[in-house]
């Protein structure tokens, strides 16, 4: 099975404050906001050459995020790998006794099935996998 980095997600307590050293300081382009609400959260989105930084901020104090963030204090939050085959990722990791936080695939915004890996099954890591594009168009 081939993976492929697609973001790494940095938790922040206020994107425009993450904003003024990743977009400002450091020069990367943002090329989308968005709010999702079934996760609590908003999102700034800054490409890559290959894959792109999430910066990811609640937008309320009892979301998941935010809690994470009351915990942990800013900082990665998690790493997303694409997949050809999220089903047989997900087969596979079950087979190997891995926890998943997710029992069936969710879908994003735009489509796009995904699932998160326990951090206690990856060495303190939260790990998202999302299906390829290409995977999902067949």
């Amino acid at each position: 099975m081939t993976f492929r980095l697609n973001h790494l997600a940095i938790v922040v307590e206020d994107i425009p404050q993450a904003l003024a050293f990743w977009r400002d300081a450091l020069g990367l382009s943002l090329s989308k906001m968005e709010r999702v609400a079934d996760e609590e959260v908003e999102i700034a989105f800054l490409p890559l050459q290959d894959g792109k930084i999430e910066l990811i901020a609640p937008i309320n104090t009892t979301s998941g995020v935010a809690k994470y963030l009351a915990k942990r204090g800013a900082g990665l939050h998690h790493i997303c790998l694409e997949v050809p085959d999220l089903a047989a990722a997900m087969q596979r990791l079950r087979d190997r006794g891995v926890e998943l936080i997710n029992d069936a695939p969710k879908v994003n915004a735009e489509g796009i099935r995904y699932c998160f890996v326990h951090p206690k099954s990856a060495f303190g890591v939260l790990v998202e996998l999302y299906e390829s594009p290409s995977a999902a168009q067949v």
